[in-house]
């Protein structure tokens, strides 16, 4: 895993109904990636490779214009290193987790 991104995917939408739900359709998209993720009450954390990553931020944006979204606006977080490994999200967060 060369690389982690934050998203936080902002669809333009009638209601906040409808908002959440173009939301979940791309969590949902997350989630069938098959890469470890975390969902969190701003953003999903994701983690991969480099390139599957980007491509993942570029499909992110069709699945919420193609669930409705008027335009879609994102705010994404890159970690990427070319050598070796990204700390992954389990030693980034797991000390704050304990006992839950």
């Amino acid at each position: 895993m060369n690389a982690s991104i934050a998203i936080q995917v902002r669809p333009e939408a009638k209601n906040e109904e409808d908002m959440l739900r173009i939301v979940d359709e791309v969590i949902a998209c997350i989630q069938n990636t098959g890469l470890n993720y975390f969902v969190g009450p701003f953003e999903t954390t994701v983690e991969g490779d480099f390139d599957q990553l980007m491509d993942l931020i570029k499909e992110c944006h069709l699945i919420a214009a193609r669930a409705g979204a008027a335009s879609v606006a994102s705010y994404i977080k890159v970690s990427y290193r070319p050598e070796g490994e990204v700390l992954s999200i389990e030693k980034k967060t797991a000390k704050y987790h304990v006992g839950d």
